[in-house]
């Protein structure tokens, strides 16, 4: 039956439990143009007027609407069977990601709330359920125009224009049932101690009532460590000692196998034992000096908009980019799947986790309200990740007046919440308080593009490189290139809808030659730690990726890979 819906493979890979049903497949829908369902009770309606294929978003293909005007309010209903077996336990009905504002009713009843169109959110449905058909309707507002809703890439007018993209409304990951104990865990977070080699585990629980806590690490099937603890209310804390540990690292994917038992609670995880550091202008990786070599990957599909097709496309986009040379991304602008972080955690694939800003004025005080829950929500779903080696909550945020101390605020609350990686308060400008200094140029000209960070180089911090010298300067920090490159190169017939940055390469012999200029530039660097270029794939109109928007190969991809791989000045 799995294998009938879309998206069937399980939702949430870093926190596995046995028992659970998808409900993706076919839902009834409907557009609420008015935004007046909840008035004329739309969740008490017998049967919505068309159908849609979830997870997908109505403004895609694969979702059967493929509808790209404004929707403020869309309406979904199914039903759902349950067995006496299924009620054993606690019911949590889960949705991977809603956007924006989503309002769920089971059987009538409305059971809860979620703002933020990129996270993950349940409900415990125990109570409003019985055994055979029940219902679920949801309602998905989408305000794209509000000042405190983020949008990231989502184009705010009718068609997609500059870097600004088809929108998505509503459900766009998967919805599913999980069937638990009555006391479970409901949050667990791995720090792994590599100095001593530890995992520290922190767990919640939903509620009281659980008294033992276990843990059980395998590498390759073999048992290495096990601990115990004794839970205190909702809580506990231990380690397992991890000797010599065998480390994550970049192209290197060491992972260990975590079983976790709390009361009648059982499930499995997985973890990497890796550290990541500042020293001087290098971030270290397991004490040794890593240049990342980053494309900017916007997660964009053909068909499915911001939904995968297949859990296999999001694999594929990891093994694309390292067939080109490079050893992780900026995953940009968008909250990724957990699909993606799983992938690049199993093929060891560095990333820096970001959030879509774009579209929130952060000049006012109030949209912390909206924007800081989902972001602290993003960075709790992927803390476990050994592949996250930083966070990044803003993009390309303007001087506003305001704009420091929104910048600071958040830098400072992630900073409560992860001691232990880089934060860069936002992308290319304007800092505030940052461990890692970047940058976005698009300087086409190799001559040029070199000569900027030459001070760098040469020690001048006064004359390094900045994006706005009125408003900002470079403190000494690690120094990364976050944007660059972006030549515009389609291998499509027509150029008439189509952009790059800059003049495009006469020849391709010429883009090898700018790609190889601007890449070296970089590396060659001693005082350069990193470099995220653009972009993995073409993205509609956008046509400067190093494949196609439909994954077509545009370059000899070992030829760009001898390129990046050339020893970077600042690595061991």
């Amino acid at each position: 039956m799995m294998n009938n819906i879309p998206r069937p493979e399980y939702p949430r890979p870093r926190l596995v439990r046995k028992g659970w049903q998808n409900l993706n497949g076919k839902w009834e829908f409907e557009i609420d143009h008015g935004n007046s369902g909840m008035e004329r009770k739309f969740y008490e309606r017998e049967k919505l007027n068309s159908e849609i294929l979830v997870p997908f978003a109505p403004e895609s293909k694969l979702s059967g609407i493929e509808y790209v005007d404004f929707m403020k309010s869309v309406w979904y209903k199914r039903t759902f069977t349950l067995t006496k077996e299924n009620l054993a336990g606690r019911v949590l009905i889960h949705f991977g990601a809603v956007d924006w504002m989503a309002t769920v009713w089971i059987n009538g009843t409305k059971i809860g709330s979620h703002k933020g169109g990129y996270t993950p959110f349940y409900f415990d449905i125990t109570d409003k359920i019985t055994e055979g058909e029940n219902t679920v309707v949801l309602n998905a507002y989408d305000d794209i125009a509000s000042p405190l809703q983020a949008r990231g890439k989502q184009s705010e007018e009718y068609y997609n224009h500059g870097c600004d993209y088809t929108r998505t409304t509503g459900i766009w990951q998967t919805v599913w049932l999980e069937f638990v104990p009555d006391c479970f865990v409901e949050k667990l977070k791995l720090t792994p101690d590599v100095d001593n080699e530890k995992l520290h585990i922190s767990a919640l629980l939903n509620k009281e009532g659980a008294k033992e806590f276990k843990a059980e690490a395998f590498f390759d099937g073999k048992a290495v460590a096990q601990a115990s603890a004794k839970i205190t209310g909702r809580q506990v804390q231990t380690s397992l000692d991890i000797p010599s540990p065998i480390l994550w690292e970049p192209g290197k994917p060491a992972l260990y196998d975590l079983k976790i038992t709390a009361g009648d609670d059982s499930f499995t995880s997985y973890f990497g034992m890796r550290k990541v550091e500042i020293d001087g202008y290098a971030v270290k990786i397991n004490g040794k000096s890593v240049f990342q070599r980053l494309v900017l990957d916007q997660g964009f599909y053909p068909d499915s908009i911001i939904t995968a097709p297949s859990d296999d496309a999001l694999r594929k986009d990891i093994e694309l980019s390292m067939a080109a040379g490079f050893n992780g991304a900026r995953l940009h602008m968008k909250v990724f799947e957990p699909g993606t972080i799983y992938w690049a955690d199993k093929l060891g694939y560095i990333i820096w986790g970001e959030y879509p800003n774009w579209g929130l004025d952060i000049s006012r005080a109030d949209a912390l309200l909206t924007m800081l829950p989902e972001w602290l929500e993003a960075v709790d779903r992927d803390y476990n990740s050994p592949a996250i080696i930083g966070w990044c909550p803003f993009n390309e945020t303007h001087d506003t007046g305001r704009l420091a101390d929104i910048l600071t605020t958040v830098y400072t609350v992630t900073r409560a919440v992860d001691q232990t990686r880089p934060i860069i308060d936002t992308s290319g400008y304007i800092h505030a308080k940052t461990d890692i200094y970047d940058v976005h140029n698009y300087e086409q000209d190799v001559e040029k593009f070199t000569a900027a960070f030459e001070p760098l180089l040469n020690g001048n911090e006064k004359e390094v490189y900045v994006n706005f010298p009125k408003i900002e300067k470079y403190e000494g920090q690690p120094y990364f290139v976050s944007e660059f490159g972006g030549a515009w190169w389609n291998i499509d017939n027509d150029n008439s809808a189509s952009w790059g940055y800059g003049k495009t390469p006469e020849d391709i012999e010429e883009f090898y030659k700018r790609f190889d200029g601007l890449c070296s530039a970089l590396l060659s660097n001693k005082r350069i730690c990193a470099y995220c270029y653009t972009q993995l794939t073409d993205v509609f109109q956008e046509r400067n990726g190093i494949y196609s928007f439909s994954r077509a190969v545009k370059f000899d991809l070992e030829r760009l890979s001898k390129i990046q791989k050339q020893k970077a000045a600042i690595e061991d």
